[in-house]
């Protein structure tokens, strides 16, 4: 049985990747599992690969989604995405860490994300090079 929560972040996720299609990106791949860990969405923007950390809300009321990144998970992201480079040789590829935040503002009278998680457009924002990379 998937989670609401679980739920949530693959339908963040599947928005992200429509949103980075309509910018022109080229998705290659999508959770990709790496060191015991996954990189959301990796895509091409035209030379760039763009490692991608999607982060999912059904609202703001405890902070905007992008918070929730803190100097571990930044670690962390730039971990993977060492791992995902030295795996596919792309030492001398143009790379960079985008974040996209996918926030579902629910209906204030509906219980459940399983009865409005279809019926809600969802606010998108990218922030390109969300912090400090080593390249």
């Amino acid at each position: 049985m998937v989670s609401q929560r679980d739920e949530l972040g693959r339908r963040g996720e599947a928005e992200a990747a429509r949103y980075l299609r309509r910018l022109g990106y080229r998705i290659i791949a999508r959770r990709e599992r790496i060191l015991r860990g996954d990189i959301d969405i990796i895509a091409l923007d035209g030379r760039t690969v763009v490692f991608v950390e999607v982060r999912s809300r059904s609202d703001t009321s405890h902070g905007h989604p992008v918070e929730t990144i803190d100097r571990q998970k930044q670690r962390r992201l730039i971990d993977l995405a060492n791992a995902y480079i030295r795996r596919h040789r792309l030492e001398n590829t143009s790379v960079r860490i985008d974040v996209v935040t996918v926030t579902f503002r629910r209906p204030s009278t509906s219980p459940g994300w399983r009865l409005w998680a279809g019926q809600v457009q969802p606010q998108v924002e990218h922030f390109q090079n969300a912090f400090e990379s080593p390249w």
